[in-house]
């Protein structure tokens, strides 16, 4: 124990963790100051440097297509004699259900709800049509492109390099030098943590009202916050034990995870009544994202909507590209460089655009058809998580895909958390050799410190803009670190070639 505990990076553990107990005590004590702090340094962020993230959201696009297509796309991410450790299947199951968290569900079911008020797309005409393109825009090849490129960067580091230390900050040597192991070195990796830390309140207290809703509906539980603090117990104590026990719990999780997230699609797309429409209007929005891509990814004067919507969601990525790239790179081995990058897309693409092509086309069949009411209700007060429920009871037997749902939800949220927790395990060891796994205890430890900040927020009821501007703030300094490290891959590559 005495030689684990002089290996930790003390200072990288408990900055941050005293960083989110301060957050935590700030948000709940003082709310309103804290919104008027949240609201002048997003406001900075969204005005002064819409710029920056535009360039950095192609920079990334390319970046990721010309290491795939370039004569970089055959480098093998291991020794020459090394073979991929899990098959083409379970590899992209663990793609798709370590990077995509119960967000996915709830967005895609009340995304094109937001976008439907917003004077930017009413102003374009066909609205939900543009509500959807937004959305497969914003969940699309750009945000794929971060995790997908620096998957790349941090397998090379991982299995050609073969640094001996797991951290965030390594991935910069190439550029950085000896600086990676000083001052320069600490402040990545202290960014790379409350990066984190940020991005696992933002999907926990975006999303979470949903599953409670839908839980409480099944059991008849009104007391929404008691069932919101309980099921995010459930959540955490499932990946803890999970993470506990290593990859081989982790990748049978991610299996059933996705088995009850594909049951979810079949169930709505089957048995909705709007298999038609679901696939006519999906095939449509997916045409005019092809057509406007270009217009959509360089718009920077939009009424404000670019600075409200494309930047969070561009944030909101950003903040997880912290842990999960590094997941999906170290689950690379034996892959080639153009194996990750396009069999990347595919899954991540596929996932995320049947989930919104199937949830969204079927809430908006129901305003529609007039079966609910949704911009009314809406207007009148409902929450999205309400006003969800009210699309899920049109189904036949609406209750069997209420237990799909919350099933879903518990399980993306399990698998995204098992992942993270891995990682930031992995960072908080001065050094770690590629073979060599975290502590159970630090594994622990963090499975726990990762639920504290979203309790907060949801104890406080932050609003949406709060929880949001969280993950914009975080994100600014850590895509700077980013883009450093797809430069240092490049670096390291043509030394290495």
């Amino acid at each position: 124990m005495e030689k684990e505990t002089k290996r930790v990076d003390w200072l990288l553990v408990l900055l941050p963790v005293l960083g989110v107990f301060g957050l935590s005590i700030l948000f709940m004590t003082h709310p309103r100051s804290s919104r008027r702090v949240l609201s002048n340094l997003r406001g900075i962020i969204n005005q002064q440097f819409t710029f920056f993230y535009v360039l950095v959201a192609l920079f990334f696009l390319l970046s990721s297509l010309y290491a795939a297509f370039s004569r970089y796309g055959k480098i093998k991410l291991g020794d020459a004699n090394d073979r991929p450790a899990y098959s083409n299947l379970h590899w992209g199951i663990m793609v798709f259900t370590s990077t995509m968290s119960a967000d996915i569900i709830f967005y895609s079911l009340c995304e094109w709800m937001m976008y439907a008020q917003e004077p930017f797309i009413r102003s374009k005409g066909n609205v939900f049509e543009w509500s959807l393109t937004y959305s497969l825009f914003h969940w699309g090849p750009i945000v794929w492109s971060f995790y997908i490129m620096l998957a790349v960067s941090f397998a090379y580091m991982l299995f050609v390099i073969k640094s001996k230390r797991q951290k965030f900050s390594e991935a910069c040597r190439p550029l950085l030098g000896k600086h990676i192991d000083g001052l320069a070195g600490k402040i990545i990796d202290l960014i790379a943590v409350f990066a984190l830390i940020a991005a696992t309140a933002t999907t926990f207290s975006m999303s979470i009202p949903l599953l409670a809703t839908a839980v409480g509906k099944l059991f008849n539980f009104t007391d929404v916050k008691t069932l919101t603090i309980i099921l995010i117990v459930i959540v955490v104590t499932i990946y803890l034990i999970a993470s506990v026990i290593g990859m081989k719990a982790i990748t049978r999780l991610s299996t059933l995870c996705y088995t009850f997230f594909i049951g979810l699609m079949l169930y709505v797309l089957l048995f909705s009544g709007s298999f038609n429409f679901i696939v006519d209007s999906g095939i449509q929005a997916t045409g005019n994202l092809i057509q406007n891509f270009v217009g959509m990814a360089t718009t920077t004067r939009s009424r404000g909507f670019t600075q409200n919507w494309t930047i969070y969601y561009w944030s909101y990525w950003i903040v997880w590209c912290v842990a999960t790239p590094f997941f999906i790179g170290s689950i690379s081995r034996g892959r080639t460089v153009k194996d990750v990058v396009l069999r990347g897309y595919a899954w991540g693409l596929g996932g995320t655009y049947l989930s919104f092509i199937v949830l969204s086309n079927f809430g908006i069949s129901r305003q529609l058809n007039h079966l609910v009411d949704v911009m009314g209700s809406l207007r009148d007060g409902s929450t999205y998580s309400q006003v969800i429920l009210k699309i899920i009871e049109t189904l036949p037997q609406y209750r069997l895909a209420l237990i799909l749902l919350s099933l879903a939800m518990i399980g993306l949220y399990s698998t995204v958390f098992d992942s993270i927790t891995t990682v930031i395990s992995k960072y908080s060891y001065r050094s770690l050799g590629i073979d060599e796994e975290p502590s159970k205890l630090m594994r622990g430890a963090w499975a726990i410190i990762f639920m504290i900040l979203p309790l907060s927020l949801l104890i406080n009821n932050s609003s949406m803009f709060n929880i949001q501007s969280v993950a914009i703030i975080a994100a600014f300094p850590t895509v700077i670190v980013m883009v450093l490290i797809v430069i240092s891959f490049y670096m390291s590559v043509r030394k290495n070639r």
